[in-house]
């Protein structure tokens, strides 16, 4: 196996790209990034000389990355520290792998950690790369160009989880626990010397998006682009640099190009502006629209780079009365804060998982996601930018503000690399600029806004030790579980509060309350005195469960925040019960017992509740009777959702249920999918166990996580019903059944696919590019108004008319009368108000029984799009019109036209409606949309004619583009 990785890998890194490798469009270049997740040697604890080149670690543990120095029982252990985590994971792992990389060239190396924790040390064939000492929740690189060599090389990984006094959040305390490892993805990264740096390796590198005027009622949006790259090469170079941006269909909507001297072991830094003003699509998350930034560089006519990054265009703002707004919209903020700890693996989780926590975010109706408490995995910045859902982010601290300059200094070297890392993402709209509990920190304020002027900083309170206000961020973020200093002068985000229906009520009824991030979403890791006996499990809080099942409140928020009809039952219907709750956003709830009228009711109307459009259905059971107890949610009193349980009778089952929602199983010996048993009576009924062991068997390329570690992960006990496992893919793809069994129950089984995983990211997320040259093209009569980046075709009254366009390397356009019978009336300005009025309001009437003929010589062959403007104009002018004079000259806006076209082109009909009017600044203007192919030798010819007749045919403008008939559905 490890054989032929290294040959995978040596294929993957010779100098050569097919460019058939990569998808339509997509630039070929030198950069590969490729996933070194899989294959690595670990030892806990220090050995002398295990940097060095050769050093035999064939008795170390074979591992994948995210890994975990030590898997974690939900008992932390038994480990009894306190919040400073003095003594638990404080150790340092070893890490060792082998890489091949074909004939080096001219290319730089680099080795990418998405994140160590804490304190970080790399060699390369036995030289010492460099240490990053920051801390363990941001991104780094070290350079290691000098350091590779053709054929085989090693790479060895110290990570240090020691307590440190100058590495936040050491010294501590704090409310979680800082887990260790090799715990996010690393990558080898090979560019050409000419190259798009990194977005932290300074202030000024890599690529920065930003939307400086986004126009919601418009739809128009201005995109400026910094670009900043290196030349490490020992040669001036004439670099050009082009900007694309790209739609979800593929297409660019807005290129940029810029060219310059670039010379050789310097920066340089491009500053590119331009605007979408049609089809904009905002981002939001009801519908989180993403396009892609594509940066490529090219030299002596090569592309040398291309990176890509997400832009969602939206507009956010902070109003002192209306909260806050998105896209001009009035949007109140209800989600919960994260942790990134999972049971068993701590920090350790592969991207599925970090998706997953954000999928479960979108199916509650959850819109933002804190942070809590530093900056978290790219992949689940980017599950938000996928799912429409915003996020606040902050640097790692809890309380505490020691005095040690160089904490201070790796707390802002941390806040600066998050702003820079995840900058470009449309989903992070609020940066924590504090120290949590603490309040705004000045020193955070200012960097937030020195690193990334665009976005919210928020200030990060406390009722027991803040500042009480927003101080000098935008918002006033406090933490609200009880009574705070807040004198309404200000709106206040609660960063942190109380989850529930009786929580959520009094944000959603007050305008001056922007919203409630609860704490929290899962149950997480903590040294917090605990609160309970059960030494078993020091996992604390949480509306789901550390592995992510829910709890009992949380079925209630999407009936609140989502429109589709639901009902839930929130309570088993068991022997002793009193107050059996319903959620539901129905009108009214019915109950039956045993299919037998039983109770009715509508939403509690308790003042706790207020606020709430949908509050909980509440029945007070006087004579609890035992069987199946029914719910029927109405509206208008018909039924419109339903749900049942039954009371639950002895144990005689496993149930076994894999999460494979919204997801693939990748075999990379990394991803994970989570397993919930419960144990069931004979119909299926969950039964409040806890306790009960249950072992868990893997048939296939697969392994349960902790299996043979004294950790209680297999056999697993049920805790609140449950008992979850974490099923491991292996490398190789397959079919895997995963068996669960209880003494005395009857098992269960459950069978799962994994899917082959190639480590070349490069490949992987490459999406196709289609860059289609086009052209606008503006008719009408000589003195029509031009506008900017239109082509202008003037034409004489009574004659056809041809013309050279400047579109693909020169064509010729020509209108004409199908018969000899017809004639053109070339119409100048007519002044119709509208976006694209100085088009539509002048054109080309067409008078022949056989219609217009518009036709195309010298296409190249290939794929074609013709958009074109129909509209019968009128005129808007008025006494200050200089043109008063020659509109009373004008008379063809008066002749009969066509209200509905037939469009022929080669073989193909469509068909298009004409509108008409002076104004069409609120209703559209008919356009029609064809397609066709050209051999390149013969003419194209589209005839315009009337479908109802023999009327004239408006033809206003046009615009001409390459196209792809895989884009025409």
């Amino acid at each position: 196996m490890k054989t032929r990785l290294l040959l995978a890998l040596l294929i993957l890194f010779a100098p050569a790209i097919r460019a058939e490798e990569l998808p339509a469009g997509f630039p070929s270049t030198p950069r590969q990034t490729l996933s070194l997740n899989q294959g690595w040697r670990f030892h806990l604890g220090e050995i002398e000389g295990a940097e060095k080149a050769g050093f035999d670690d064939s008795g170390w543990e074979e591992v994948n990355v995210p890994h975990t120095l030590k898997l974690t029982s939900l008992g932390l252990d038994g480990y009894q520290d306190d919040k400073t985590q003095a003594t638990f994971h404080r150790h340092v792992g070893l890490y060792r792998r082998s890489f091949e990389v074909g004939d080096p060239g001219n290319h730089r190396f680099f080795l990418e950690f998405e994140g160590v924790h804490q304190v970080t040390d790399v060699w390369v064939n036995g030289q010492h790369a460099g240490q990053h000492a920051v801390g363990g929740y941001t991104p780094f690189h070290f350079d290691v160009t000098d350091l590779v060599k053709a054929g085989a090389n090693e790479v060895v990984v110290r990570a240090d989880n020691t307590r440190r006094d100058d590495v936040p959040p050491d010294p501590g305390p704090f409310d979680y626990i800082k887990f260790s490892g090799l715990y996010r993805d690393v990558y080898l990264v090979r560019t050409s010397p000419v190259r798009i740096p990194f977005n932290w390796e300074d202030a000024e590198s890599g690529v920065f998006i930003t939307t400086p005027v986004v126009d919601p009622v418009n739809m128009n949006a201005v995109v400026d682009i910094k670009t900043g790259i290196r030349n490490d090469g020992d040669k001036d170079v004439e670099l050009k640099l082009v900007t694309r941006v790209i739609d979800d269909r593929g297409v660019v909507v807005l290129k940029l190009v810029d060219e310059r001297k670039v010379e050789a072991g310097r920066p340089a830094r491009f500053h590119q502006i331009g605007a979408i003003e049609d089809e904009l699509r905002l981002w939001s998350p009801a519908d989180p629209y993403l396009y892609r930034v594509n940066t490529m560089l090219v030299v002596d006519g090569k592309p040398v780079d291309s990176i890509e990054n997400p832009l969602g265009i939206r507009k956010f703002e902070h109003d002192a009365t209306r909260g806050f707004l998105l896209n001009n919209e009035p949007i109140e903020l209800v989600g919960f804060n994260r942790h990134q700890h999972y049971g068993y693996i701590g920090d350790a989780l592969p991207d599925s998982l970090h998706y997953k926590d954000m999928l479960q975010f979108k199916q509650q109706g959850f819109n933002v996601m804190r942070t809590a408490h530093y900056p978290q995995d790219d992949a689940i910045i980017e599950a938000c930018d996928q799912l429409g859902i915003l996020v606040y982010e902050e640097a790692p601290s809890w309380i505490a503000m020691p005095q040690n300059p160089k904490w201070w200094e790796h707390f802002d070297a941390s806040l600066r690399t998050m702003i820079r890392n995840h900058r470009n993402h449309p989903s992070v709209v609020i940066w924590g600029a504090g120290i949590n509990h603490r309040g705004y920190v000045p020193s955070a304020v200012l960097a937030c806004k020195q690193e990334d002027p665009t976005r919210l900083t928020a200030s990060q309170s406390s009722r027991w030790t803040g500042w009480q206000s927003s101080g000098l961020s935008d918002l006033f973020a406090n933490m609200m579980y009880g009574p705070g200093m807040w004198d309404r002068s200000e709106p206040l985000l609660a960063m942190e509060g109380r989850r529930g229906p009786k929580s959520l009520g009094s944000y959603l009824s007050d305008e001056l309350k922007t919203g409630l991030i609860s704490w929290t979403a899962h149950a997480y890791y903590t040294f917090h005195p605990h609160r309970t006996d059960d030494e078993s499990d020091r996992t604390r809080l949480g509306v789901m469960s550390v592995f992510r099942e829910p709890y009992r409140e949380l079925p209630w928020y999407p009936i609140e925040l989502l429109p589709e009809p639901r009902i839930h039952l929130a309570d088993p219907w068991t022997e002793g019960i009193e107050l059996f709750e319903v959620y539901s956003n129905a009108e009214e709830v019915e109950l039956l017992l045993n299919d037998q009228p039983f109770m009715k009711a509508k939403p509690s109307t308790d003042e706790a509740y207020k606020g709430l459009s949908h509050p909980p259905f509440r029945f007070e059971i006087t004579d609890f009777k035992p069987g199946t107890i029914t719910a029927n949610a109405l509206v208008e009193g018909k039924v419109v959702a339903s749900a049942e349980t039954r009371t639950p009778e002895e144990a005689a089952a496993v149930r076994l249920v894999a999460d494979t929602n919204g997801r693939e199983f990748h075999a990379d010996g990394s991803d994970i999918v989570v397993l919930y048993a419960k144990v069931v009576d004979k119909h299926g009924t969950p039964l409040p166990t806890k306790g009960v062991p249950v072992s868990f068997k893997v048939e296939g390329p697969g392994s349960i996580v902790g299996d043979g570690a004294d950790i209680g992960a297999n056999p697993c006990k049920t805790r609140r019903s449950t008992a979850a496992a974490l099923l491991r893919a292996g490398t190789r793809p397959g079919t895997i059944t995963v068996t669960a069994s209880a003494e005395g129950l009857k098992e269960d089984s459950v069978v799962l696919t994994s899917s082959a995983s190639s480590p070349d990211i490069t490949r992987r997320d490459a999406k196709p590019i289609h860059d289609f040259e086009s052209l606008r093209v503006d008719l009408g009569a000589e003195n029509q108004l031009v506008q900017f980046d239109w082509h202008p075709w003037n034409g004489i009254d009574q004659k056809e008319s041809s013309i050279e366009l400047p579109l693909l390397g020169g064509i010729q356009a020509s209108l004409k009368n199908p018969t000899k019978d017809g004639l053109i009336r070339w119409l100048g300005e007519m002044n119709v108000i509208g976006k694209y009025g100085f088009a539509y309001g002048e054109g080309a009437l067409g008078l022949d029984p056989k219609g217009l003929a518009l036709e195309f010589e010298g296409l190249p062959a290939g794929h074609y799009q013709l958009r074109s403007w129909h509209h019968a104009p009128r005129s808007n002018t008025d006494s200050m019109d200089p043109n008063r004079k020659t509109m009373a000259k004008l008379h063809a806006h008066k002749l009969p036209y066509a209200r509905k076209l037939k469009i022929t082109v080669n073989d193909s009909e469509f068909a298009s409606k004409v509108s008409e009017g002076k104004e069409a600044q609120t209703k559209p203007v008919a356009t029609s949309l064809v397609t066709f192919d050209s051999n390149g030798k013969d003419p194209v010819r589209v005839v315009f004619k009337d479908a109802e007749g023999a009327r004239g045919v408006w033809l206003n403008a046009f615009e001409l583009s390459e196209w792809h008939p895989s884009l025409n559905n």
